[in-house]
């Protein structure tokens, strides 16, 4: 996960988020992708959008899925491999900036997001949401964990607090949104969490 630290100042850049571990780095997958796998619902090749320290592709991969990572935080992604090397787990992790999807040039069954659509403004969003449909098999699916407007601002003022509405707008042309829901994104900071959306698209 990618996302704005615990702070009100703002990080000079991605490794910044990583010179300690910052509050969403649990060391577990987070609960909703956890229950996705344990459904069966996480498939084929799956690509993590902001994938941090690698949960998520980690939990992929132990069911022997072919699972990529993309993050800009090189140490977050020296992390990941470490973790990889330390369960006996095969992952690829790729230093990638997620609003230039199509330059992979491949094509994925499942793509996670875990606290990445909410860094970014109106134009990256949209820029982003374009790169997904390049890198998704029409039919595949995009799972999105992300902050919700009924979050206070608090101490994450660099964080976009997401509407249903704006997720449903992001995702209007060569989509259908197939549920969003109240979640929760665990922090090792407050054992409330976040409060979250969790929603689960598919490409047309």
């Amino acid at each position: 996960m990618t996302a704005a630290p615990h702070s009100s100042h703002r990080p000079g850049g991605p490794d910044d988020l990583y010179r300690t571990p910052p509050p969403w780095d649990i060391g577990r997958p987070q609960h909703a992708f956890r229950a996705l796998a344990d459904a069966g619902a996480i498939q084929g090749r799956v690509l993590d959008a902001g994938c941090g320290t690698g949960e998520h592709v980690l939990m992929c991969a132990s069911l022997g899925l072919d699972a990529t990572g993309i993050d800009l935080a090189s140490a977050a992604l020296q992390r990941a491999e470490e973790k990889a090397r330390e369960r006996g787990r095969t992952a690829r992790f790729l230093r990638r900036d997620a609003r230039e999807l199509a330059e992979l040039d491949e094509s994925f069954d499942t793509v996670l997001d875990c606290g990445l659509f909410h860094i970014f403004d109106a134009q990256d969003r949209a820029t982003y949401v374009t790169g997904l449909g390049t890198v998704l098999r029409p039919g595949g699916r995009y799972f999105l964990l992300c902050f919700s407007d009924r979050q206070p601002a608090g101490d994450w003022p660099w964080v976009h607090r997401v509407t249903q509405a704006d997720i449903t707008n992001a995702f209007a042309d060569g989509w259908h949104v197939d549920s969003i829901e109240p979640a929760t994104i665990d922090i090792t900071t407050d054992p409330d969490g976040i409060r979250a959306w969790f929603a689960a698209m598919t490409r047309i």
